[in-house]
């Protein structure tokens, strides 16, 4: 069983749930489903929450291995050594 609920909300408050909505790929009754699903226990809708957290696991996985430092980062010991004979020789 599912109930209709109208709310009227001001314009700034609207405008950070479009933010977030937009942030994890949901419309704002989407969004507002889910946090209420979360918050309270009702799982009446258990697959959109699931694909909130799936949405989310993705974003946060889209992060994974995109640091590049330009240089290794490695145990390389002759990289090491040339790296300290270089500052040792610049320090004369």
């Amino acid at each position: 069983m599912s109930q209709q609920l109208i709310l009227e909300i001001s314009d700034d408050i609207y405008l950070s749930l479009q933010h977030q909505a937009n942030a994890a790929k949901l419309s704002v009754s989407e969004l507002l489903i889910a946090q209420i699903n979360k918050k309270y226990g009702a799982l009446s809708n258990s697959n959109l929450t699931s694909a909130v957290e799936q949405e989310a696991r993705q974003r946060l996985l889209n992060y994974a291995g995109v640091i590049n430092l330009g240089y290794a980062t490695g145990i390389d010991n002759e990289s090491i050594d040339a790296d300290l004979a270089k500052a040792y020789a610049n320090e004369f």
